[in-house]
């Protein structure tokens, strides 16, 4: 199983500094990825709550580098960790300028990015960028009809319900070939059948292990129905813990735990076929010094396991 660990690029965390050596002692520690989300900013009173068991946005949300620039830069300072984003936003983006910018990182990083999509959950959000909140799902599918056709195409020509582009060759490609990994999240039955349908990794999140087995099963049922083989898609779990010293119930991790805790729920994704899990620290530190220190406890236990 792959590790990977959350680049420290929102919150009190979001530094030149911190990038840089994070980034680095990542790599040097042995982790497999690295990787970034999206947010535009916290509204002082959001139109939708935050999608946790309390429903309020964290505040080291309010300061957000951007995920593409932050990976980018993280790209520059090491030479083998791959670059993922889970998830980046890509609704508010149009398509052909959304796919210059991920070619232009796949290129610079040599061919290490995936491209992880979601869809959001503010309308706040939407409303500042214009785009409207309805009609997500259909906006996501040509989304990724324009940025498949532009990777793997001589000649793009694309004339959609949204988006026109007349015919027209687009260089450069992506070093990966045919195209970088898309990954989806999502845990609705129509999420769940886009992944299933055209993804080549589903984005889940930490929860209790029968949950994930359930919609993993579903994930790859998806696929079968759509003629693909199973194992054409990987399996990504994210946690994003709340650190304690005291061991909090079962029931909590790995939403809150210790460190201890925290490893044996990673150790134990290896039974449901994961192929990666990451860890975010950003919402239990603040310095540099305790991301290291807490990643390398992490990487040390899962990796004895």
């Amino acid at each position: 199983m792959r590790i990977g660990l959350g680049l420290p690029h929102y919150g009190a965390l979001a530094t030149v500094d911190s990038l840089v050596e994070v980034s680095r002692a990542a790599e040097a520690m042995g982790y497999d990825s690295l990787w970034t989300g999206d947010r535009l900013f916290v509204p002082v009173e959001p139109s939708d709550p935050y999608p946790g068991k309390d429903g309020v946005i964290p505040p080291q949300f309010g300061t957000f580098l951007d995920p593409l620039t932050a990976l980018t830069f993280a790209a520059a300072h090491t030479e083998r960790v791959r670059l993922g984003t889970n998830t980046l936003n890509a609704l508010w983006y149009p398509p052909v300028i959304l796919a210059r910018t991920l070619t232009t990182l796949d290129i610079l990083s040599k061919g290490r990015l995936d491209a992880g999509f979601g869809i959001g959950w503010m309308r706040d959000e939407y409303t500042a960028v214009n785009v409207p909140w309805t009609g997500k799902g259909a906006r996501l599918d040509e989304t990724l009809d324009l940025l498949e056709q532009i990777w793997t195409s001589e000649v793009v020509q694309h004339d959609g319900p949204l988006f026109t582009v007349v015919p027209t060759p687009i260089e450069p490609k992506p070093v990966q070939r045919p195209r970088p990994p898309i990954l989806l999240p999502g845990f609705s039955p129509q999420a769940i059948r886009r992944v299933g349908r055209r993804a080549d990794g589903w984005l889940g999140v930490g929860a209790p292990l029968p949950a994930l087995s359930y919609l993993w099963d579903s994930v790859r049922r998806e696929a079968e129905a759509a003629g693909r083989d199973r194992g054409d898609i990987r399996f990504i779990v994210r946690i994003n813990p709340h650190l304690s010293d005291e061991k909090a119930d079962p029931e909590q991790v790995p939403d809150h735990g210790t460190m201890v805790q925290l490893v044996d729920y990673a150790r134990s994704l290896v039974d449901l076929d994961v192929d990666e899990v990451f860890i975010d620290l950003g919402q239990t530190t603040t310095t540099s010094a305790e991301v290291l220190d807490h990643a390398g406890a992490f990487i040390e236990g899962v990796r004895a396991g």
